[in-house]
């Protein structure tokens, strides 16, 4: 006698939230998957805003954090597997962070004429 594995669907995320210390998965089945926040350094470095801004990978197999460049799987987080991202990569990314923002030097044609103003008329108000 033969007997075949019954077909499964792939289980996929609906909805996510990023509390003080814990990633919250609901599942379109109506499962709720919690796991503790520190499995995933990217996430428990970022802030609340860029926690708050996450994708759904394709029909939700997946979670995308944009700004934070993490992405988890439903599967990984059902299978109980914390981050695999070594200590070297995760150290470079968070060095990355810290990085001082430069403002952008100003236009040329705006730092010239900054504070001045033109006797000259547009071609629209002339008569």
């Amino acid at each position: 006698m033969t007997t075949s594995a019954p077909a499964t669907e792939a289980a996929t995320a609906k909805h996510v939230r990023v509390t003080q210390g814990t990633l919250v998965v609901e599942l379109h089945d109506g499962r709720t998957v919690s796991v503790p926040l520190d499995w995933y350094p990217r996430l428990a470095h970022g802030s609340p805003s860029e926690r708050r801004q996450w994708e759904l990978i394709g029909p939700g197999i997946g979670i995308h954090w944009p700004a934070l460049d993490e992405d988890i799987s439903v599967e990984g987080l059902l299978q109980g597997r914390p981050s695999g991202e070594s200590t070297q990569s995760f150290r470079r990314w968070l060095a990355s962070r810290k990085r001082p923002v430069r403002n952008p030097p100003e236009p040329a044609n705006r730092a010239r004429g900054a504070g001045r103003r033109s006797n000259r008329r547009s071609n629209a108000v002339r008569s």
